[in-house]
């Protein structure tokens, strides 16, 4: 009997440590999958980005006393290996939560798995309306303006500015690819049928997109939209400038506005290329003297000093990285997974040091979306250049 009750009792305290470790009373530990290899390859940036980031947060005291042990993990843009490396950091490095992980596939394989072990994945770096849903999956929250927000707002300057526009449109077939052209279609409205005149998808494993842009370049249409990532940005804007097409509006999504996507199609062929950012473009001498800006770069200087600073993954890593130390600090002395969803779900105006100006992060418990305001920018051959008001998708 009190051999039994000894090894009860041991059982419990094991137990309970465990819940401790893993609730990150000893250190906070924070998870995070991305590709750091394969056709997304890109974006490894903003990863590392973070891991400087909470090297400099430790550097200077940690968070509420507690030091950061931030473990990010290739999944290469494949959900198997996501599901994969999401155990791997779940279930042996007993993370506190998942954060900023890269792709609407390769989130959705593991979205089920983290909410049935009620462990946060926080700020999803995917614009898919699917992760603002706390009624169906509450401890799952995006990180990005949704993809169909940003087709509305892409629709909107073509009925402005073109309104007989004859529209072709390039998109990756999957949720990523189908959100942006449904917000598209949907502020369209009726004009849609009418408007849009030809229709491409390709896959992920397709090694090109050749073939599509030859069609709708063959269309006739003079308005391009293509929902597109990764290598496929490059391959598409290259493309385009190859079979001589020359649409008078070119939109790209902002997951694929990065300097390291358009510099091996050529700047050149990027130049009018549309996009939207709520995000200062830390290179535009506009923001030179912006007391956020200037932050940026000197954390930079100091902690990624051979970083390519005209990448904006950096800064992109930079950008999500304060907004969950925005989250953590607000946790104060409770770094339980159930006050990190409360906090994260209650932030109230909050601005951030690269959050465009006007713009601030509002969230509540029925409204899961952090980032809902967005502005047009074009790029000139070496920067995006911000234009017209902030926009949202009412």
């Amino acid at each position: 009997m009190k051999l039994a009750a000894a090894l009860i009792g041991l059982s419990l305290l094991t137990l309970a440590a465990g819940k401790a470790h893993a609730e990150g009373n000893d250190e906070i530990r924070i998870g995070q999958t991305l590709p750091y290899s394969g056709p997304a390859s890109g974006f490894g940036a903003i990863g590392r980005t973070q891991e400087a980031f909470f090297e400099k947060v430790n550097a200077e005291g940690g968070i509420n006393g507690r030091k950061v042990k931030f473990i990010t993990l290739d999944d290469a843009y494949s959900p198997p290996k996501t599901v994969e490396q999401t155990r791997k950091l779940v279930e042996q490095d007993e993370v506190l939560m998942m954060f900023g992980s890269l792709g609407t596939a390769t989130n959705s394989a593991v979205q089920r798995y983290l909410n049935g072990k009620k462990v946060p994945q926080l700020f999803v770096l995917s614009g898919a309306t699917k992760w603002a849903d706390p009624q169906k999956y509450q401890w799952t929250m995006p990180g990005m303006a949704a993809y169909e927000s940003e087709g509305v707002v892409y629709a909107k300057h073509v009925l402005r500015t073109r309104p007989a526009a004859k529209i072709a449109i390039l998109s990756q077939n999957d949720d990523f690819g189908r959100d942006y052209v449904a917000g598209f279609k949907r502020a369209l409205g009726d004009k849609a049928a009418s408007m849009i005149i030809a229709e491409q998808t390709y896959e992920t494993s397709a090694p090109t997109i050749s073939s599509q842009l030859s069609t709708l370049k063959a269309s006739g249409a003079d308005v391009l939209f293509g929902v597109v990532l990764g290598k496929f940005t490059s391959q598409m804007i290259k493309g385009v400038a190859e079979i001589g097409w020359k649409p008078e509006l070119f939109f790209v999504p902002t997951s694929a506005s990065s300097i390291s996507f358009l510099e091996p199609a050529g700047l050149d062929n990027a130049v009018g290329l549309i996009s939207s950012s709520n995000q200062k473009d830390t290179m535009d001498p506009q923001w030179a003297g912006d007391p956020g800006v200037k932050e940026y770069f000197a954390f930079m200087k100091q902690y990624m000093p051979t970083a390519d600073l005209s990448n904006s993954n950096y800064a992109a890593g930079y950008h999500y990285a304060t907004l969950l130390m925005t989250v953590l600090k607000a946790c104060k002395d409770d770094f339980s997974r159930d006050n990190i969803m409360r906090q994260a779900a209650s932030l109230k105006d909050v601005k951030l040091p690269l959050l465009l100006p006007g713009m601030s992060v509002t969230t509540g418990p029925d409204d899961y979306l952090p980032f809902q305001q967005l502005q047009l920018r074009r790029f000139n051959g070496k920067s995006w250049v911000g234009f017209g008001d902030v926009l949202d998708d009412r």
